[in-house]
């Protein structure tokens, strides 16, 4: 147990901080490969799909039933789902629409010279959404956190699927506080800091939770991650893949998430 709870800190600190990947790709590269990016992006979601719905939502159903009884199980388990997916949606609901982190970014999107807007519009904007993506990044946190503890392949899975997610977000944050500011450290500084809500998002759920883990809670809470992890990919990552979408390339990597998540699966029965 011990040693799953350095890896599920470690994992949610690493998909946390993949926004600073997104920031130095901002500052180094002029245009956006958008082929990989959609392929990444549907990757993400297949990934987050396939675990959601064929290994933690009937895992969370079969603790709560075994806790709780066949019928009281189910019916706690699709309440979580559904707790879950309000939950993220009225994360987003209550977001501000120019920070938004379902906007995706691409580099030459925000490519825009200073004497072009008003700074202060643009360190608005880039805060705003510093400010988004970290409440946006808190539940995430929550999830990679507990599916590490269920099962640390899993946690490894979602944490990945996450870290690719964040890297658009990384260049949504840096690029305005850049041409706000000019200064490249500060936009690296809080796109990173920004990423740290997610291992936030650990602390709260090992703090809040771990003390009163029995099987009904860790039930609950696992089908509430399902729900959070079907809502992000639904919402946010294939409406991202499909807007950057060339040749299927989205839907190919949809495919190729769910197989190669379906593959790690089967290779530790």
């Amino acid at each position: 147990m011990e040693g799953n709870l350095l890896l599920a800190f470690s994992l949610t600190l690493v998909a946390g901080l993949a926004t600073g990947i997104g920031s130095l790709l901002a500052f180094f590269t002029s245009t956006t490969n958008t082929k990989f990016l959609s392929f990444s992006l549907g990757f993400s979601a297949g990934v987050m799909i396939y675990v959601s719905m064929v290994e933690i939502f009937p895992e969370a159903k079969n603790t709560l039933t075994q806790a709780q009884g066949e019928v009281r199980g189910i019916w706690l388990t699709v309440i979580a789902f559904f707790t879950g997916m309000i939950l993220i949606a009225l994360i987003d609901r209550f977001i501000p629409e120019q920070g938004n982190p379902h906007d995706v970014k691409k580099v030459e999107d925000m490519n825009v010279s200073p004497e072009d807007v008003q700074n202060q519009e643009l360190l608005k904007m880039g805060t705003f959404t510093a400010l988004a993506i970290a409440i946006h990044n808190f539940p995430e946190g929550i999830a990679t956190f507990t599916a590490t503890l269920q099962d640390p392949a899993l946690g490894i899975a979602i944490a990945i699927a996450i870290a690719i997610h964040n890297i658009p977000e990384g260049i949504a944050i840096s690029v305005p506080i850049y041409y706000a500011t000019g200064s490249k450290k500060k936009a690296f500084k809080l796109s990173f800091l920004s990423g740290l809500a997610e291992p936030a998002g650990a602390v709260l759920a090992y703090f809040l939770l771990m003390p009163f883990l029995t099987d009904t809670v860790f039930g609950m809470v696992f089908s509430g991650v399902a729900g959070i992890m079907m809502f992000i990919s639904l919402d946010e990552l294939l409406p991202a893949a499909k807007r950057y979408d060339e040749a299927h390339s989205s839907i190919y990597g949809l495919m190729a998430g769910m197989m190669v998540m379906a593959l790690s699966l089967l290779l530790m029965l």
